[in-house]
């Protein structure tokens, strides 16, 4: 199978911290993707070379065949990745369809200024995207009302706007209460596989990798250290003791 998203030799220093050291790996089509890590080990980094936020100092991304690394991420959110982040980008003075149509317009490339966001075509496709993740009720309420579990998935509905085929998400439910997570992320992945979009997710809580990825890479200090099934990765001791610090 052939990968829809490869990297190859990545490199990246901060201050002489290595956040990527040669990172290489691939991501084939359909899969949903877990990485976890220590605090500090490049997680997010290696999220942010892939959207274009930062740019290696070495190395390259490829997403369906075509390099990336060097694109803007506005760029490469119309070649079709996506990206959810650990804290919520929404327009909090305005309502939640109102950030969604303004995901639809832009990723069509049509929005303007002076052209009224309220599009009879935007409105009906806001509306099915927010439908994916049961949010129909809050639709016209403003974003900063919405308490922490909606607000991530509103930030998903944002996301999926934009139509990706790869979406990347950091810690879609860090700040979620307990009872809230598995429901929250019940709907993300219905909604990813019914779509058939390929998933990164950034995850912490090894009960949620556990339930809920394909594969698991395991991050140390900018690199790979380990990949595999979650059964296999998590039942690791070398994993156990660096990744959770249980010897």
């Amino acid at each position: 199978m052939t990968a829809i998203l490869s990297v190859r030799d990545l490199h990246i220093n901060f201050g002489g911290v290595k956040a990527a050291d040669g990172v290489d790996l691939e991501i084939f089509p359909h899969e949903l993707v877990a990485v976890i890590g220590p605090n500090g080990s490049g997680k997010t980094t290696f999220l942010n070379l892939c959207t274009g936020y930062i740019s290696p100092s070495q190395g390259s991304v490829t997403f369906e065949g075509q390099a990336i690394t060097d694109l803007r991420p506005r760029q490469i959110t119309r070649r079709g990745i996506a990206r959810a982040f650990q804290i919520p980008q929404l327009f909090t003075g305005h309502s939640l369809i109102d950030n969604v149509m303004l995901a639809i317009a832009a990723q069509r490339g049509i929005w303007q200024p002076f052209r009224p966001l309220a599009q009879r075509e935007y409105l009906d496709e806001a509306r099915r995207t927010l439908g994916l993740l049961s949010l129909d009720e809050a639709a016209d309420l403003p974003t900063a009302t919405l308490p922490e579990g909606m607000r991530k998935l509103a930030d998903i509905a944002i996301a999926l706007a934009l139509k990706p085929r790869l979406l990347l998400l950091d810690e879609p439910t860090s700040g979620v209460s307990t009872a809230e997570k598995f429901p929250l992320m019940d709907k993300i992945v219905s909604v990813l596989r019914a779509g058939k979009i390929t998933a990164l997710f950034v995850e912490h809580d090894m009960d949620m990798v556990e339930r809920y990825a394909d594969r698991v890479l395991v991050w140390d200090a900018g690199r790979v250290i380990a990949t595999g099934a979650p059964g296999e990765i998590l039942r690791s001791a070398d994993v156990l003791e660096r990744v959770i610090g249980v010897s």
